[in-house]
């Protein structure tokens, strides 16, 4: 079962909550086509003075910017954020209102709207060889549930309010999955290694995108002795 999300479900660290989300569903409307996503897969990312240390692989890792300014805000909104010039990322806004923190969705099941999401994989170009792929990875699953940088950044997934001619909703579930964790997935330097096991995943999850190492983060690992203790 699960509930909708609340400001206070959502004001604690990003990693304190990224747990929490294992197995919530995000709804989208957009241009009235309906996806909802159980979601298997997310990283937790502190900006700057959020929590007792720095995270270099953070947005808002050196303060507000106009591109962060949403992770900056209040609690239960989405941070929407363009990779690589192509792909827009969906993040959940986490902390109270002024302290920065989010947490990027990875990977996650489409339950409902499985020929929507594929329509606009397929439209942006991109592959779909199984179901399990249609949101497997963050680009994809931006892709799959519509939210598009940066109509959709700031969107509200607590009140559901109309942004862009889109609405998101955020619901939680009543037990969450139990979380295997990890280093963070392509993320540069020590930011990507154990240092920061700040990616949480849903063990044996088909929908979990595979670890690969970031710029530099497996030589920063292999000075501290460290490898990925699981390769999902």
């Amino acid at each position: 079962m699960t509930r909708p999300a609340t400001r206070d479900d959502l004001a604690g660290l990003p990693v304190e909550v990224a747990p929490s989300l294992l197995g919530a569903r995000l709804e989208t409307v957009v241009d009235g086509e309906t996806v909802l996503l159980r979601i298997s897969e997310v990283e937790a990312y502190h900006g700057l003075g959020t929590g007792d240390r720095s995270d270099p692989g953070s947005h808002a890792r050196s303060g507000p910017t106009a591109r962060n300014a949403t992770m900056w805000g209040e609690p239960g909104h989405l941070y929407v954020y363009l990779s690589h010039g192509i792909h827009s990322c969906v993040n959940v806004v986490c902390g109270p209102d002024g302290v920065a923190g989010g947490v990027l969705l990875r990977g996650g099941e489409v339950i409902q709207g499985v020929d929507v999401a594929d329509r606009r994989r397929r439209e942006r170009g991109g592959v779909v060889r199984t179901p399990r792929d249609l949101a497997r990875g963050p680009g994809r699953l931006g892709d799959a549930v519509g939210l598009r940088h940066p109509i959709h950044d700031g969107i509200d997934a607590v009140t559901g309010a109309e942004r862009a001619g889109a609405r998101a909703r955020l619901f939680l579930p009543d037990e969450p999955a139990a979380p295997t964790t990890g280093p963070r997935v392509g993320v540069a330097g020590v930011a990507g290694t154990d240092a920061f096991p700040w990616r949480f995943w849903i063990g044996g999850d088909p929908t979990v995108s595979t670890f690969r190492w970031g710029r530099g983060a497996a030589e920063a690992a292999a000075r501290q002795g460290d490898t990925p203790g699981v390769l999902d």
